[in-house]
C-alpha cells in the first residue's frame, strides 16, 4: 500500500511539472528575419518527436538564447539543419526558402 501511495505522489508531481511546461509554450512562434518571417506551428509538431530533439538543453529556452553564433551555431544554421533535414527525412513539410519565409 505504501508503494502505491509513493507511486501516486510521484505520478502527480511529474504530471504537474509536465502540465506547467505545456502551459508556458506558445502554439505558434514567429521568427522575424530579413528573408521573410517564418512561423513555426509548435502545436502541430508536438508528439512527432520528443522535446529534446529541438530543445536539446533540457530547458525550454528560446533557441537564440544559445544559438547566437558564439556559444553554439548561429540560429539560422541550426534552424535550417534541424528543420529542413527533418522535413526531408520525413518527406513532408516545407524545404524550399519561400515555403517557410513569407514577406
Amino acid at each position: 500500500m505504501k508503494k502505491l501511495a509513493v507511486l501516486l505522489v510521484i505520478a502527480a508531481f511529474v504530471g504537474t511539472a509536465c502540465f506547467a511546461i505545456a502551459a508556458d509554450k506558445p502554439a505558434k512562434v514567429t521568427y522575424e528575419v530579413k528573408m521573410g518571417n517564418v512561423t513555426f506551428d509548435h502545436a502541430k509538431h508536438e508528439g512527432l518527436t520528443d522535446c529534446a530533439t529541438c530543445h536539446h538543453t533540457g530547458d525550454q529556452q528560446p533557441c537564440k538564447s544559445c544559438h547566437d553564433g558564439t556559444k553554439a551555431p548561429a540560429s539560422k544554421d541550426a534552424y535550417h539543419k534541424n528543420c529542413k533535414d527533418c522535413h526531408k527525412k520525413e518527406g513532408k513539410g516545407p524545404t524550399k526558402c519561400k515555403e517557410c519565409h513569407v514577406k
